[in-house]
């Protein structure tokens, strides 16, 4: 692909800074539109009546949306038929919706949801994942993968540690929130404008609420304001409440979520509990694992299954575990239905291994960055094959690894650091480095599917629709380019069409990180079928006889062997026209060879792997807990890019979102279930001021990737993982603070972690004397290097 094609920036650039990006709520309103306001629950688990008495007769309320009002299926499940739409008599969270108000005005659906009142008869819930565990509150037995005998060769190990770790989920915190507007025509078929990653699916779920063949509801994306996963299943609630209010009283409809109504009502990603075993030998490479995946999937199942397959998929990251064996479980509790979210179950797994590696490394005294590296998979064969039974067949880790390393000059910043902690006693600063292994499909294979539509008209403009969604990430910028490059005529030729599914039907969630993979294949794929057809109608007009000798070029078409002959690529339209050759082309794409076998947990599901590695330098305040991002540097492979502008801040923004998840972001819900954190002024994400000068993203170079759109390769969630490399900086220098062999540190690593890190650092170095009872899961610390030592290490929040 030409330098020309690869360096444009976003195709809504423009309209992105200058406000003229049209959303789903800034579309003019129609004459009828009503307004759509929620009432939600109080209760996290209750039984409950109504009364809409008075609601129904404030001012400007035309109708109330309750579980009567549903003509289909009263469920909105995108895979298990467990999450009720509009609940009858009893609630499963605080902040369920329990009725919608529509009024005609946004002001008279408030005034009238405040007026329902609903009576409750609460009911004990379960909140934590642990008081699931201990309610035995399961959604489905658990899910199994590994390979070896782990139990056999931890007992053989030289050495062994048990452990746990508990990781808080993450707000999406898109700029938009939930949006829907739905128009009737009439005649029983609804127009459904919706912010959703995946139209198809809405689509789905409004014939089943609504009772209706799916031909009858058109579901139209414009663009998205974000959406990380948030808006793969959870717009499907908004568009059924307005698609319903739509069919009931025949005029338009509209919901849009106010930001505390949205934060409370909407899944989170999934908080994960992981308790393992873990052998090793004294060169710090671990020979057994043995690992409980704990994942709080919420009231209903939602995307929960999925999730947690790609956790224990991710279980290894970069590791070859010889002896392995994990096991998967879904929890049920009285909260929001957790839901899908960039990594989808990836970062959870991988957080848990790059735990153990540094646990691993503290223990023996050993660099983390050398543990990591001893235990990377390696060669062929068996070390380089995965615990569901994937071989590794483009292992680029050692790549991306040396090379940042290099870019870093992370050897001699190590030695800086050191000499800075030595004279600071109350400002320590870290640094270290962690790889990512992701692999890259559906792990449903039949959703490894794609379509696509491209009409040409008479005067050269081309419209282009593909199955794809926008939220920002620059999907459609790319296809652009891949149509351009692939029919050989100029960008601005084209207009992207709002996703659609009259245009491109049943399709799969922009999601996984596979929308430039699988869209991109079939763009091509419908540009291929239109050369074909007007190859020969250029011959023709060329007076040649081998059309597939041809080449499509800067807006030209000629013959590699006589390049000065050449007609305009217009002239072949308008005589294509003539000669009643069709200017409009479907296009299709399957990903070939991928399988997975639930039943063995093996298979190939991913079509290939990303790979990067990032090193990240922190200085940590000693008195408030608060650190200082002070460098970041990544080297990620994307293959060869096809647009290095959009995909360089895909990266940043990716490790910027997964630092967020591991530092600041904190949910929080008190004691009845209600969440706390539900405004930017209670829930914290990254801003400006936490991204350092020196923030460095290089792709790897000649790398380009065999059996994918012109080389190039995902890169939406890997980079989301590199932020666990300023988790382990920031433990890195909180270790400082002392001379310990573990550092517990919480996640999210927020100012209070940190200072009660610090503080268990200081009471446990070996110059002070021991203090178990602050942390009373370190059993034998003295005999710590003795052969066949269990140590416990319960990582999570201390007690003050």
């Amino acid at each position: 692909m030409s330098v020309h094609h690869k360096l444009k920036s976003h195709e809504s650039a423009k309209q992105h800074v200058t406000g003229k990006a049209v959303y789903t709520d800034d579309q003019r309103l129609p004459s009828d539109m009503l307004h759509i306001c929620p009432v939600l629950s109080t209760q996290a688990r209750a039984k409950f009546s109504l009364d809409l008495t008075i609601a129904s007769q404030v001012e400007g309320v035309v109708t109330i949306i309750t579980a009567d009002d549903v003509t289909g299926e009263n469920e909105t499940g995108p895979i298990f038929h467990d999450e009720i739409l509009l609940p009858q008599d009893e609630v499963s969270y605080y902040g369920q919706a329990i009725v919608w108000v529509a009024g005609e005005t946004e002001d008279a659906a408030r005034r009238g949801a405040e007026k329902v009142i609903v009576n409750y008869e609460p009911l004990p819930p379960i909140l934590t994942i642990k008081e699931a565990i201990a309610a035995n509150s399961y959604m489905m037995e658990p899910l199994i993968m590994g390979r070896g005998d782990p139990l056999c060769h931890l007992n053989e190990s030289d050495y062994q540690l048990e452990g746990e770790l508990e990781m808080g989920g993450q707000d999406h915190f898109y700029l938009e929130t939930q949006a829907t507007w739905t128009i009737p025509d009439g005649e029983g078929n609804y127009q459904v404008y919706c912010s959703t990653q995946h139209p198809s699916e809405t689509q789905l779920i409004m014939g089943r609420v609504l009772g209706i063949p799916r031909n009858r509801v058109v579901v139209t994306c414009l663009r998205m304001g974000g959406g990380f996963g948030g808006k793969e299943s959870q717009a499907n609630i908004g568009a059924a409440i307005a698609t319903l209010t739509a069919q009931k009283t025949g005029r338009s409809a509209r919901v849009r979520l106010k930001r505390s109504q949205d934060m409370q009502m909407t899944g989170k990603r999934h908080g994960f509990l992981g308790k393992y075993k873990v052998g090793f030998g004294t060169d710090g490479k671990i020979t057994a694992l043995d690992v409980d995946l704990y994942a709080n999937g919420g009231w209903s199942m939602d995307l929960s299954l999925p999730v947690l397959q790609r956790a224990l998929f991710h279980i290894d990251n970069a590791y070859y575990i010889p002896n392995l064996a994990i096991r998967g479980h879904i929890v049920r509790t009285h909260t929001v239905s957790n839901t899908a979210f960039r990594g989808f179950g990836g970062p959870q797994g991988i957080l848990v291994i790059e735990e153990i590696m540094d646990c691993i490394a503290r223990q023996l005294n050993l660099p983390a960055d050398i543990v990591r590296e001893r235990n990377f998979y390696h060669g062929r064969g068996e070390t380089n094959t995965t615990h569901y039974g994937q071989e590794i067949l483009d292992n680029r880790t050692f790549k991306v690894w040396d090379q940042v390393k290099i870019d870093a000059d992370f050897k001699k910043r190590k030695e800086e650091i050191k000499a800075f902690n030595r004279s600071n006693a109350f400002k320590k600063r870290g640094i270290a480095i962690t790889p990512v292994k992701f692999g890259i499909s559906f792990t449903k294979t039949e959703y490894n599917q794609a379509g696509a539509f491209l009409v040409i008209y008479l005067d050269g403009s081309i419209q282009l629709n593909h199955g794809g969604t926008e939220m920002g990430q620059g999907l459609h910028t790319k296809m652009i380019q891949v149509a351009a490059k692939s029919l050989g005529v100029d960008y601005d030729r084209f207009r992207m069409m709002p996703t659609s599914t009259d245009k491109v039907p049943n399709t799969s969630a922009t999601a996984a990180s596979t929308g430039s993979d699988l869209n991109g294949q079939a763009v091509k794929n419908a540009c291929e079928v239109i050369k074909e057809r007007l190859a020969p109608v250029a011959a023709k007009l060329l007076n040649l006889y081998a059309p597939e000798e041809l080449i499509f070029e800067d807006d030209w078409i000629y013959c590699a062997g006589h390049p000065w002959d050449r007609i305009s690529f217009d002239e072949v339209i308008k005589q294509a026209y003539l000669d009643r050759i069709s200017l409009s082309a479907t296009g299709y794409y399957r990903t070939p060879n991928i399988y997975y076998d639930t039943q063995t947990g093996k298979g190939r599901p991913f079509y290939y792997f990303c790979y990067g590695a990032s090193v990240s330098e922190v200085e940590v305040d000693g008195f408030t807990g608060t650190f200082k991002l002070r460098a970041i540097d990544i080297v990620q492979d994307a293959g060869e890019s096809i647009n290095p502008i959009v995909d360089k801040g895909q990266i940043e923004g990716g490790f910027v979102q997964g630092m967020g998840w591991l530092t600041m972001e904190e949910l929080f819900w008190d004691a009845q279930g209600r969440l706390r954190t539900d405004a930017p002024s209670t829930y914290k994400i990254p801003t400006v001021s936490e991204i350092p000068e020196h923030f460095e993203v290089h792709l790897l170079e000649r790398a380009a990737q065999n059996g994918v759109i012109f080389g190039s390769k995902a890169v939406g969630e890997p980079p989301f993982v590199l932020a666990i490399s300023v988790r382990e900086a920031i433990r890195d220098a909180i270790a400082s603070f002392g001379n310990t062999q573990s550092v517990p540190l919480s996640s999210p690593a927020t100012p209070e972690a940190i200072l009660k890190a610090i503080d268990w650092v200081k009471q446990n170095s070996v110059s002070a004397p021991s203090s178990s009872a602050i942390w009373e899961g370190v059993k034998n610390k003295s005999q710590s290097m003795i052969k066949n030592t269990n140590l416990s290490m319960i990582h999570e929040p201390l007690d003050d």
